[in-house]
């Protein structure tokens, strides 16, 4: 069946723009679906479009070997062009740059799953010409277009989009171990040495079972017997293919909190369900906190606006709050809880608004209690975890 995606309409509005539309995020979550479906959309509007997939060697061939004959190529071939996978062609965004500032009359529409040499030249030579759109796993309001969907399969299958016409659970396990191995095939063989590619392999099952731990690279140097350094770099690989999301601890006021430790998560709960291969229930699952945590901080940060970040809260003490929402720098302390009975607050809260006075409140995210209770003149409100993808606090801008 067809999802239809929520940033949909915000990518149509992008046709009219003269700056280019870059589609990021990790492999298969939808970013070549939804250029087909801008593509059929340019075509009603009766505009000429050309589509570029750069894994097929046809188009790769067709757009020719120098940077003049792609820029010709491109330039020339509609008015609406698509360009999957951009970061498959070496010189690309200069490319781009040349057709945007000789205003010619088209529009580009591009997608890449590696930032590694992308972001790069993004930065440096398309500043002020670009629309960067983030693309992530469908989410719970997506999901809800499925007739049989489940809201713990979310947590146990996550929101990959080619799940959606798996024929039953086994066949979207096997799509979930397709996925992983593409990953490792195609993106992380070209980035690394191959000698390495077990370490690496490692590296990505020690997060998924850390995953909302707090963990520092020293220690899964150790672990896994690579230098810190090395680690260093294989994180930030995840993170510029956008498998993996990493927090940074919050700090102000307070010297006793933690500094350098950080948290990560992998983009997609089935993603790391495969990794640890574990599809059961969340009831009866000793993780079943952790799944429920990354569910709301994966909710989080795709609802984030360029004012907004999220981080945790640790001191050395023991205090802790899984997520604090920055938001102009005023503080949101979020805890994800389970099996409340009535609206208590966490400890971890009371303290932290009893220290950071500009707080702008609290939510609890849980599986039941829906209710707001007043501590410190703040309002802490409990939500139910699976109203994470739509939280007011993160859709007003200002």
């Amino acid at each position: 069946m067809k999802i239809n995606r929520l940033i949909y309409n915000d990518l149509v509005s992008q046709i009219e723009e003269p700056k280019i539309s870059i589609l990021v995020g990790p492999r298969q979550v939808g970013k070549t679906f939804l250029l087909h479906e801008l593509e059929d959309e340019a075509k009603r509007r009766g505009l000429k479009t050309r589509f570029f997939d750069l894994e097929q060697p046809g188009d790769m061939i067709s757009l020719g070997a120098t940077d003049k004959e792609q820029f010709d190529a491109i330039a020339s071939a509609g008015q609406v062009v698509f360009v999957d996978e951009m970061h498959l062609l070496k010189n690309i965004s200069h490319i781009f740059k040349a057709i945007y500032d000789k205003k010619l009359k088209v529009k580009i529409f591009a997608s890449g799953s590696s930032a590694l040499e992308m972001h790069k030249h993004l930065k440096e030579s398309m500043a002020g010409r670009i629309i960067m759109n983030r693309i992530f796993p469908l989410c719970v309001s997506e999901l809800k277009q499925i007739e049989s969907y489940n809201e713990e399969d979310s947590m146990v299958y996550g929101g990959l989009p080619g799940l959606v016409n798996c024929a039953g659970k086994e066949a979207m396990i096997r799509e979930l171990n397709s996925i992983v191995s593409t990953y490792i095939a195609k993106d992380i063989k070209s980035l690394i040495k191959e000698e390495n590619i077990r370490a690496f392999n490692h590296l990505i099952h020690l997060l998924a079972q850390y995953q909302g731990s707090v963990v520092a690279s020293s220690n899964l140097s150790r672990e896994i017997g690579l230098s810190k350094p090395t680690v260093e770099k294989y994180l930030k690989i995840l993170l510029q293919t956008y498998v993996c999301h990493s927090l940074n601890s919050y700090s102000k006021n307070m010297s006793n909190e933690l500094k350098k430790s950080k948290k990560y998560y992998l983009f997609d709960p089935g993603i790391r369900n495969m990794l640890l291969k574990d599809f059961s229930l969340v009831s009866s699952r000793e993780d079943a906190g952790v799944l429920k945590e990354s569910f709301v901080l994966l909710n989080i940060i795709r609802q984030l606006k360029p004012n907004m970040e999220v981080r945790f809260w640790r001191t050395k003490r023991g205090d802790e709050i899984d997520f604090i929402l920055l938001k102009n720098r005023v503080p949101l302390p979020v805890e994800v809880k389970s099996a409340l009975r009535e609206p208590s607050i966490p400890g971890g809260i009371r303290i932290f608004l009893d220290n950071y006075a500009n707080a702008a409140g609290a939510i609890v995210f849980n599986d039941d209690i829906v209710e707001d209770v007043q501590y410190a003149g703040k309002t802490v409100s409990f939500q139910n975890l699976f109203s994470s993808d739509r939280i007011g606090y993160l859709q007003q801008i200002s």
